[in-house]
Parts: C-alpha cells; structure tokens; sequence
C-alpha cells in the first residue's frame, strides 16, 4: 500500500490548512462560547471547492479522491471541529447520498449547488426513540398521488437549521420494518416543515445540532431517492462514508492536542527545566502521537478501498472507532499535560474534550461500530 500524497493532495491538504488558521482560528473561541453558526466560513469553503469534493466536475463538485477529503477535513477540524462536521455532512451523507442514488433530476435541481456550496444540506435519520436502533422510524410518508405527506420528527440533525435540503429517512410501509424505509428530500420552506428545538452542546457548539418536525408536509414523488422500501438501506451505506469524515475529524482534533501539548511542553518549566525534558512527558508524547500515526493509518487505508470501489464498511467502522477513541484519549492527556492550566478556557484543550467526546457518538456510537466490525468478522 502506498500512502504517499500526491501533488494535489499535498496542495489540497496545504489549502485547507491555510484556510483554518487564518480564517477559522481567529473566531473559534468566540463562536464556540456563543454557539454561532460560522456563515461566512462555509460559503468560503464552498469557493475552495471543500463542500464536494468528491462530487463529479459535471455535478458541481471537484472531482477528487476520498484521501483529499479526508486530509481537508483533518486540517480543519484540528482548527475548528465544528466546522469539520459541517463540511462532514454536506460532503459524505448529503452529497455523497445523492451522487451515488438520486435521479440526473435530482442531481441537476440539488446536488449542483450543494456540491458548489450554494446550499448547504442535512441528513435526518435519528428519531427520539430511532438512535442506534436507526430501523424504529415514526416518522411516516404516506402515498397520495403525486407526492407524500410527511408527518414525524427528527433529532440530532447537525446542520438542520441553517440548512437548504435534509434528506429524511421516513416509513413508507410500517408492516416491512427496515424495508419499510424510504428517503425524501425536503426543502427549506416545505409548509408544515419546521425547526423545533436547537440543543445546546457540550461540543461542536459553533454548528447547529436541532430537532425537526414535520406536519403534514407534501413532499413531491420526484423528490424520492430510489424506490419505496430501499431508503434503510440508503441511511447505512452512506453513513459508511460518512464515517470516514468523522475518522477525519477526530483525527483533526488528536493533532491539535499533540501540538498543543508539544509547544506547551517546551514552554512550561518546572524545577528550573521545560517539562518536555521529563520522561513522563515524553512518553505520553510518544503514545499520543503513535496512537494519531495508527488512526491516520486505518482513515487512509478505507479511502483506498472506496475509490477502488471495494468494500469498505467494516473498514470504515475500524477507523471511526479507533480514531474516535484516540481523540479522546489525546484530549485527556493534552489536559493532563497542561495541568490547571488544560482546565480553564484560557487554553484550548480543554474544548477539545469537549469536542472529540462527540466523535465516539454520532454516525454510529462505537458500540455500534464493534458490533457492524464483529458482524462482518463472523459472517
């Protein structure tokens, strides 16, 4: 296997660092206290091209490779976690669902825009009683004529608020269970199509996470993705990629804290030595930055099999669950390192913590993970 980059994914990946630290990080801390949506940053990421960046020129997007993806989405979430998981959806669930199943129609009137970053999109799965058993939908669309009437509610959405399409998984036939499933896409301004409530976060606070409702919305027939019944199916193979992006961002955030914790250590002196000198230090050091190398490892490994077209599902569970466990451990060591000073705002680790702990819970907690991984060993 080769891992080397290439010329475009080093420019890529130089691109997308370049952004976070002159356009991300100046405003991080405040839009974290304040939980402000960062407008402005996601047109400017649809500019560069970073909203779809594996959709097809012809559709909108920048035709690249997975790998790119995934060094972009690092690099912004090692600046600014909320905005990786912004950039995370509209790219690998809402994009990459419609790329793969929507209709030419579908793609001309959404995936464009989306992919350019005209628009921003969400994806609605979870229910309050559908999390991880994602198969229990109340959520209903019922037949008539030419469109369905859509009534139910979603929780969780991350971009829900600020977002121009939600692609929402509903039953169509409740007697089929998980192939009673069908996916919809609704629009901003649907009558009956409402925001509910917008949670306030322990993390990621800067992006919007809020329920939704809908009553009696009338959701046109050419808005399906599929057929009736295929939309369960639809939900799991696409957060399959999804996945990936959520490796990426955890990733992102375990290399804030190495580098964090490496400057700090130079520049913190106990017993008239900076504390980098010490062994303990230096190996959790060591163990941090072993334990990102083995994370990035298992992340590039899923975006070869991807773009090669092979299966990637168990490979995806993998590198979520690993990495996602690693930014967490990576956070409390960043905070150990730093002492009492890794617990006040004054420093940044302690929202790292704050961030990474999400990355073991959405697209898949890693229960979840272990049992998709555990189901493809014993098969």
């Amino acid at each position: 296997m080769n891992f080397a980059y290439t010329e475009t994914q080093q420019l890529i990946r130089k691109t997308a660092r370049k952004f976070a630290e002159e356009k991300l990080a100046p405003s991080s801390i405040e839009r974290d206290e304040k939980q402000e949506f960062p407008h402005e940053a996601v047109k400017e990421l649809g500019t560069l091209g970073f909203m779809g960046m594996m959709v097809p020129e012809k559709w909108g997007g920048s035709g690249l490779d997975t790998t790119s993806y995934v060094l972009a989405v690092e690099e912004i979430s090692r600046v600014d976690a909320s905005c990786g998981v912004i950039m995370s959806v509209n790219n690998s669930l809402v994009c990459y669902g419609i790329n793969e199943y929507g209709t030419d129609d579908q793609k001309k009137r959404y995936l464009c825009d989306l992919a350019a970053g005209k628009k921003l999109g969400a994806f609605a799965l979870s229910e309050p009683e559908a999390g991880s058993d994602a198969s229990n939908q109340r959520t209903v669309a019922v037949r008539d004529g030419d469109c369905y009437v859509l009534n139910g509610t979603k929780n969780w959405t991350t971009n829900g608020s600020t977002a121009d399409i939600v692609l929402v998984m509903a039953a169509t036939d409740k007697s089929k269970g998980a192939k009673g499933i069908s996916t919809f896409i609704v629009e901003k301004g649907t009558p009956g199509f409402s925001v509910a409530k917008k949670e306030t976060k322990l993390g990621i606070r800067s992006s919007d996470t809020v329920s939704l409702s809908f009553v009696d919305c009338r959701i046109p027939v050419a808005n399906r993705i599929g057929e009736e019944g295929e939309g369960f199916k639809f939900a799991m193979t696409t957060l399959d990629g999804g996945r990936i992006g959520i490796a990426a961002q955890a990733l992102g955030i375990a290399q804030a804290c190495l580098d964090a914790s490496i400057s700090y250590s130079k520049e913190r002196k106990a017993f008239d030595q900076p504390i980098a000198t010490f062994q303990a230090i230096r190996f959790k050091l060591a163990d941090m930055s072993t334990n990102i190398e083995a994370a990035r490892m298992l992340t590039l490994n899923v975006c070869m099999l991807k773009d090669a077209g092979q299966p990637f599902g168990q490979e995806a569970a993998m590198a979520k669950l690993f990495a996602s466990k690693v930014s967490v451990q990576s956070a409390l060591e960043a905070i150990q390192i730093h002492g009492g000073y890794g617990y006040v705002r004054e420093y940044l680790v302690e929202r790292y913590l704050r961030d990474a702990k999400i990355t073991e819970i959405y697209e898949g907690t890693s229960e979840i993970q272990r049992i998709v991984i555990a189901r493809s060993l014993l098969k």
